[in-house]
């Protein structure tokens, strides 16, 4: 039997939404198709932070590693999707606790039940600090949400990534989970081996376990 597949990536094109100030998906054709050229190629010009995509500690930590050398083992494996739907400015634990029973060692959180697609969410929810802590402390070791960031486009604090950094948690950002039901999944979201970059886009999947 085969299993089911979720593709929980959002498409990337040049009006995928960005951090304010960060820079927008381009691309140009370096070659194009032609009597005298066998081939497309293009130059992609992108944030590291574009679509769905891995965060390393060299974001958020001086000295923090790059992502090409981080372990792939978090970002493969068993995971739960966790429904939050409106939680704002952040998700607590009251809005997991429901689902929380015997966690997986990677969990997911959708807050959006509709995810904005193209339009940067000036009010996206992130994650609350202690709410990670407490994820921490029951195994889990890598957290992924819905919305572009684990915390609060206005904070400066960074307080979640913060937490990532401290307990060596790994994330995932910028999900699309609208269509994905509550339950225990097998994720698939791997990123490019980027030997100096801060992040990497990933093609996130989850598969059922059965």
């Amino acid at each position: 039997m085969t299993r089911r597949l979720w593709d929980i990536s959002p498409a990337v094109h040049a009006g995928s939404p960005v951090f304010p100030g960060d820079t927008a998906y381009a691309q140009r054709w370096t070659w194009t198709l032609s009597d005298s050229c066998p081939v497309n190629v293009s130059t992609l010009t992108l944030s590291p932070h574009i679509g769905a995509h891995a965060d390393a500690p060299l974001h958020y930590a001086p000295g923090g590693a790059a992502v090409g050398v981080l372990d792939l083992e978090p970002y493969l494996g068993p995971c739960r999707v966790i429904h939050a739907l409106g939680a704002t400015p952040v998700v607590t634990w009251d809005h997991l606790a429901h689902a929380v029973d015997q966690l997986p060692p990677r969990v997911l959180v959708r807050t959006y039940r509709q995810h904005p697609g193209d339009a940067w969410d000036p009010t996206l929810a992130g994650l609350d600090p202690q709410t990670l802590e407490r994820l921490a402390d029951r195994g889990v070791r890598l957290v992924g949400i819905d919305t572009a960031s684990i915390d609060p486009a206005y904070s400066k604090a960074l307080s979640a990534h913060q937490v990532l950094r401290r307990r060596d948690l790994r994330v995932l950002e910028n999900l699309v989970l609208q269509d994905v039901p509550e339950g225990d999944y097998e994720l698939i979201a791997l990123p490019l081996k980027l030997s100096t970059a801060d992040a990497s886009p990933v093609r996130a999947v989850l598969r059922s376990l059965t």
